[in-house]
Order: structure tokens, then sequence, then C-alpha cells
């Protein structure tokens, strides 16, 4: 998927199940990029229609752990309400000794007869996991379980 010359993310090669490297021009970005990645393995994110908005607010330790999260809690919404999304906005600010995301996703419920079913998704993992912040080139990288 490319967004105007920036590539926004990639499948990398893993033996069993989905490693994608997710960047952007901020760590919002890229978490924004790794939501994008992680539906697109699910369906087809150009056929969704951001019309229903959903909260995620986190707490962590540390920036693995908010990754991990955010996509924990929108792969939630998935199983729970039958939402797919594909649109994407996240604040990340530290806070003293831990990180708060503020996001936001929006998208519409499953339909199997305009989303196409593609790989589904067991589980996030923090197998390989790398975040790396620098400005104006941000990228994250983790596996999904499939």
């Amino acid at each position: 998927m490319v967004s105007n010359e920036r590539k926004e993310f990639e499948y990398l090669d893993h033996t069993a199940d989905v490693y994608i490297k997710a960047y952007g021009k901020s760590l919002d970005d890229a978490f924004e990029n790794a939501a994008k990645a992680m539906f697109n393995v699910m369906t087809d994110i150009d056929k969704i229609t951001p019309n229903i908005a959903r909260e995620v607010n986190i707490k962590e330790e540390d920036l693995e752990a908010l990754l991990y999260s955010w996509l924990e809690n929108l792969l939630v919404l998935f199983d729970s309400e039958g939402l797919v999304f594909s649109k994407f906005k996240v604040k990340i600010e530290k806070r003293n000794d831990h990180y708060l995301l503020k996001g936001r996703a929006w998208g519409e419920r499953f339909d199997p007869k305009k989303h196409p079913s593609k790989t589904e998704v067991k589980a996030v993992t923090y197998s390989l996991m790398e975040v790396h912040e620098e400005e104006g080139n941000s990228y994250v990288k983790f596996v999904l379980d499939i």
C-alpha cells in the first residue's frame, strides 16, 4: 500500500504467521498504519466505509505493550461487535513512567457480501516486535497469529 510517495506498511517473510512492518512520519502514524495493515490481512480495507467510530484509550509501561494493547483492543472490537476498521487516529504521550495512547477507529459492521474474507487473525503477539521512533521516520514491527 502506498500513500503519496510514502509506504504505509509491508508484509515481511514469516514461516507460519503474518509479519508486518508499518511506517510513519511519527510513531502516531506508524501505530495507525499498523492497525490498517492488521485489518487489511482480514479483509480489503478499501471496501470499509468509516461510518462507525470507537474510542480506544490505553495506558502501558512501554511502547511495545502500547502497540500490543492498541492492536489487541481493535481485534476485540472485531470479535465482540463484528466491526472492521479502515481509518485510525492515534495520539501517544509519555507521562512520567508510562505511555498513554488516545485512539479512534472508524469502520463498519463486517458484511461478507461487501467485505471479502481473507485471513483470520487469532491474536497479536510480542514475537519479533520492534518499535522504532525517529523524527520523520518511525516504524513498528509485529507478528499476527493466524
